[in-house]
């Protein structure tokens, strides 16, 4: 299959890429690490004016339809720039509730849909099989839960955990809330809100890669030893370029499973692209050296998304017994 991006989804990418350069997500990240959600809010509410939470939500909800290359798309530039919440989460909570209003039950969907679209609400969502904790909680306005067969809107959460990423602030939903919806529909509309999920965390991981090698080049191009750039140096010439390649694999697996949404494509693509994001970490610290672990250099805060975002909403192991199930 050949598979080349439209002029328009080129300058939607674009323009998410110099939206995000101009909003400086650096300091947006490190203030939701240390709780002030503000500046990350300010940051997502321009995401939503640009259009990027209504993708995948119907025309119906106010949203702009299923466009889950254009989804994958825009995860991919908000991985390339850090950008903190619960980006998936909100993909996944917008992904189930759509099903279940395409399954009849439409309630949940008219009232929580809209204000997701529009960037009003931001969400988080805790599924069977996605961990005990749920992403971002204390900054979410809602916290969808499934558990039990039961869709609730948790009332709160517990205190929040320390993360690999400080930015990936993790608590437990309280349990209890009000019922949003129980029956037998749930499983299918969690097993398509997971196959979203992971289309975007796919997406971020691979525009999280791609930063990571970004700035490790113009790293080894600056920094010199025995009188020359370090770059010029055959074993760190083969060391990105094995991260260039692991990048440009996972990149047609992603929009290949954005064309699909098939399960087991879905799951290739993210096992893929987060293991190019963790290559991709690891070549940058070793060859930024002992000041890449330092938290005052920015490269820090992509660092240290790489291996969290590469096991959320299936790690490595689970998504390649996906792709084994077909």
């Amino acid at each position: 299959m050949r598979f080349l991006l439209t002029s328009e989804q080129l300058d939607f990418a674009r323009s998410l890429d110099a939206m995000l350069s101009a909003a400086d997500t650096p300091a947006a990240v490190r203030a939701w690490g240390a709780g002030d959600a503000g500046p990350g809010r300010a940051v997502w509410s321009r995401l939503a004016d640009a259009g990027v939470f209504a993708l995948g939500v119907p025309e119906a909800y106010e949203g702009l339809g299923s466009l889950p290359v254009e989804l994958a798309l825009a995860c991919v530039e908000l991985g390339r720039h850090a950008v903190p919440g619960p980006v998936v989460e909100t993909v996944a909570a917008s992904a189930l509730l759509t099903r279940l209003a395409e399954l009849g039950e439409e309630g949940p969907a008219k009232r929580l849909l809209p204000a997701v679209a529009s960037g009003a609400c931001v969400a988080s969502a805790l599924f069977p099989g996605a961990g005990p904790y749920a992403l971002d909680a204390d900054a979410a306005d809602a916290v969808l839960r499934v558990a039990g067969g039961e869709l609730r809107l948790a009332p709160g959460h517990g205190p929040v955990q320390p993360s690999a990423d400080p930015a990936r602030r993790l608590s437990r939903p309280l349990p209890g809330g009000e019922l949003l919806y129980a029956g037998p529909q749930l499983r299918e509309a969690v097993a398509r809100a997971t196959v979203w999920a992971r289309l975007a965390a796919a997406g971020q991981c691979l525009g999280l890669a791609e930063a990571l090698l970004a700035r490790t080049v113009a790293y080894v191009k600056q920094r010199t030893q025995f009188g020359a750039p370090i770059g010029s140096f055959q074993a760190v010439k083969h060391r990105l370029a094995d991260t260039l390649v692991a990048i440009e694999f996972a990149r047609p697996l992603l929009y290949g499973a954005a064309l699909s949404l098939a399960p087991g494509e879905v799951a290739a693509a993210k096992v893929t692209a987060g293991e190019a994001a963790y290559a991709a970490a690891r070549t940058a610290l070793q060859l930024h050296g002992a000041i890449g672990y330092t938290q005052e250099l920015d490269l820090s805060l992509w660092l240290r998304k790489a291996r969290p975002l590469r096991d959320a909403w299936g790690t490595p192991a689970e998504c390649r017994a996906q792709v084994l199930a077909g």
